[in-house]
């Protein structure tokens, strides 16, 4: 942690605010065309080479047309892409990398509009991959809880709602409803 002297105090600085970003040039540099991209799915997904899923075995062949991995002992054939995020969707690597990189680099946050326009696809495809990525960024945040001191910035919990009707609160009208006395019925005449 660095620290910065302010007045003569002290002040831890925040290392994460003041890290140094990826630049757009240096980007598409390393993850520029499809295949670097496979390559950094590859490397991700077998550190160690090939693994087949059912049986283990290491040696494989590619199957080019279809963008498979066959493993030469059992045949099973099995996509880089399988069981992963990127599994089950029609987008290259490259604009799957491309977002990964808007989304983690905008300080703000982005728009599905603008994902799309920067991407050059659909608002509807930006935003399942938008969705899709916070999902998994939220399911690996998910089993690291918070320790020692947590802080806030700008953040509004509870206060009044703003609008609404007049009159009772929704849940005034609830308790008055239904009246503590029944309802007198209408005697029919024969």
């Amino acid at each position: 942690m660095n620290i910065d002297l302010w007045q003569g105090v002290a002040m831890a600085r925040n290392t994460v605010q003041f890290q140094k970003g990826l630049s757009e040039a240096t980007f598409e540099q390393r993850y520029g065309t499809e295949e670097k991209c496979r390559a950094v799915v590859m490397a991700s997904r077998w550190p160690d080479g090939f693994e087949c899923p059912v049986c283990g075995g290491r040696a494989y062949s590619e199957v080019k047309t279809r963008g498979l991995f066959q493993c030469s002992a059992c045949r099973r054939q099995t996509s880089l892409i399988a069981g992963t995020i990127f599994a089950s969707t029609h987008v290259p690597l490259r604009l799957w990398f491309r977002a990964m990189y808007h989304v983690t680099q905008s300080k703000q946050g982005i728009s599905s509009i603008e994902l799309g326009r920067r991407l050059g696809v659909t608002q509807t495809t930006a935003w399942k991959l938008k969705h899709k990525l916070a999902q998994v960024m939220m399911e690996r945040d998910a089993s690291q809880r918070l320790t020692g001191r947590v802080e806030i910035d700008d953040a509004y919990l509870g206060g009044e709602r703003s609008g609404g009707k007049r009159g009772l609160t929704r849940l005034a009208r609830r308790r008055s409803w239904p009246p503590s006395r029944p309802r007198p019925r209408a005697s029919r005449c024969a």
